[in-house]
């Protein structure tokens, strides 16, 4: 049977101090950093989802002890865990997995952390659901969460529905975070692959106070022409 323990010993048994070296260095661990004091075994991601697989069936109170480690790894793992889960699991699972991922939160705190479960746990569930915790999380003091508000919104692109993302979009339009700006501007540019005209109208009414960030992640796959139009505000 899988247990933390055994998930734990499996990654440090590939710990790698120049990869935890380099990881720390990554994401932005020093002081006063976004991640200040995050940990690192050094780890490659590959390493961590083969190390998942193995372990898929790990029961949910094994899986808050990973999220509970100090180590970004550890948690990361859990997560990919959880994601597994979900994707095999009938729908009333799911409604447990997702409870279970909301209420855990507090340790996905960093933006891969964020993007490897946002939007393949909280985004399926809440597709056909009400969303208002997205819109309460966009609200939220922490970065991390903010960024969860975002990424969930990821599946609905993917399904055709935009009307959540260029609400957050709109509503994160002032915030002081870059990761922020990165991941609306990303969600800007997803939205416009599957329908320009929706990126260029959100464009046109916002490009003058967008973060310069969001707008290059915004109009990064528009035709040169055009993207020199919206930076030349």
């Amino acid at each position: 049977m899988s247990t933390s323990e055994k998930v734990i010993q499996a990654l440090q048994d590939l710990a790698n101090p120049e990869i935890a070296e380099h990881s720390f260095r990554f994401f932005k661990a020093g002081p006063g950093e976004y991640a200040e004091d995050d940990k690192f075994l050094g780890v490659r991601v590959p390493d961590q989802r083969k190390i998942a697989r193995k372990n898929r069936t790990l029961p949910l109170s094994e899986i808050q002890k990973l999220l509970q480690s100090d180590y970004h790894e550890v948690r990361l793992t859990g997560l990919f865990i959880l994601v597994y889960q979900y994707e095999k699991a009938d729908h009333s699972r799911q409604k447990e997995i997702f409870r279970f991922y909301n209420n855990n939160l507090n340790h996905v705190n960093n933006w891969d952390l964020v993007d490897s479960s946002a939007k393949y746990i909280a985004g399926h569930y809440l597709f056909d659901k009400d969303r208002s915790i997205v819109y309460k999380l966009a609200n939220s003091n922490n970065l991390w969460e903010r960024r969860v508000s975002v990424l969930t919104t990821f599946y609905f692109i993917d399904r055709g529905d935009f009307s959540t993302t260029l609400d957050i979009c709109e509503k994160l339009l002032d915030d002081n975070e870059d990761l922020i700006h990165k991941a609306t501007g990303w969600m800007l540019r997803e939205i416009g692959k599957k329908d320009k005209a929706v990126l260029t109208d959100f464009l046109n009414n916002h490009y003058k106070s967008m973060p310069r960030t969001m707008l290059r992640y915004a109009i990064e796959k528009l035709p040169e022409v055009e993207r020199q139009r919206y930076l030349k505000r």
